[in-house]
């Protein structure tokens, strides 16, 4: 079986991708990379596990050859509204440790997988059904880097034939990883005070449509990417996917289907609220429908009765 390293591994989504591959491909077949934060237990105890820095290329090239890794997930990037806080870092992480990635698997024929982000686009960018192929001029650090990492890995795969593929992501909504510092975090922070509270306070205004998918649906996207058979493929580095599109006052209405005293108030954050106007409210996804089947199942009426069954559970039992 080949190997898998994810670097990033304790992240918003790389935890998650970590324990998915690790049920598709064997538990022994995917190293968990992590950097600082500790590991959960589930995660350390299921699989290997190995402490490995995006910026640092030589522990990445020790760890492939140590485990033979055919494919790398570089999962490590500083969300939206980090970003903003630490560019330095952010680029840093965000580019610096695409470009390591990169370099190793040229050096030991790896494949990448490389997570892209509606962050890519700009307020240039065509707002509704936004093209695979458009203009990016992101005005965000973290659209910078995203951006530069799809530039990067496309030159990769055109100058030296390494295998490199991504997806440009929305929003992402988990019942499991607490949100980490993203434009789109509202779209989970509002199940879990709805569960709490039966009260949000919502950061972005009414009118602001923003693309979203549930979690199983994104790691399933990047799994199916990477399985895909490579001359369906006309494009590469980043594929637009997405489930669903809705503001803050859709998604709180379908919460009150589920729970009819839940209220919404708003208390705007300017930072969030400018990057959010930068993004697309909907994207265009048919090139990734048609080169490789992207089919989602989730939708923001099954997402909702699902995350609030699971948020409802864990909070009558403490854990939340």
């Amino acid at each position: 079986m080949k190997k898998i390293l994810v670097i990033g591994a304790v992240g918003q989504i790389g935890s998650e991708l970590t324990m998915r591959l690790r049920q598709v491909y064997g538990a022994a077949n995917v190293v968990a990379g992590y950097r600082k934060t500790e590991p959960s237990k589930e995660l350390a105890e299921s699989g290997p596990l190995e402490r490995v820095d995006a910026t640092d290329a030589a522990r990445i090239a020790e760890i492939v050859k140590k485990y033979k890794i055919y494919t790398i997930y570089n999962m490590a990037a500083l969300l939206s509204a980090v970003a903003e806080g630490n560019p330095v870092m952010a680029w840093n992480v965000g580019v610096g440790g695409v470009f390591n990635c990169l370099e190793v698997a040229r050096e030991n024929g790896c494949a990448v997988f490389f997570p892209s982000s509606i962050g890519a686009f700009g307020p240039t960018t065509p707002l509704d059904n936004t093209p695979q192929d458009t203009i990016q001029r992101p005005n965000t650090m973290y659209g910078v880097t995203k951006v530069t990492g799809e530039l990067l890995s496309d030159y990769y795969f055109k100058k030296f034939g390494v295998d490199t593929r991504g997806l440009r992501y929305p929003g992402i909504i988990s019942n499991v990883t607490l949100p980490g510092g993203g434009t789109t975090d509202y779209a989970v922070e509002i199940y879990y005070a709805a569960i709490k509270e039966k009260k949000f306070t919502c950061p972005l205004p009414a009118g602001t449509f923003l693309d979203m998918m549930y979690m199983p649906d994104a790691l399933d996207a990047a799994i199916a990417l990477m399985e895909a058979d490579p001359a369906r493929l006309k494009h590469r580095n980043a594929f637009n996917v997405t489930a669903m599109s809705f503001d803050p006052e859709i998604i709180a209405g379908e919460i009150k289907k589920h729970i009819p005293g839940f209220v919404m108030s708003y208390d705007i954050d300017p930072m969030k609220k400018a990057i959010a106007d930068s993004w697309p409210n909907s994207m265009d996804d048919s090139c990734a429908r048609e080169e490789w089947g992207w089919d989602p199942k989730w939708n923001l009426e099954t997402m909702t009765a699902d995350m609030l069954k699971v948020i409802g559970e864990k909070h009558a039992k403490g854990l939340i």
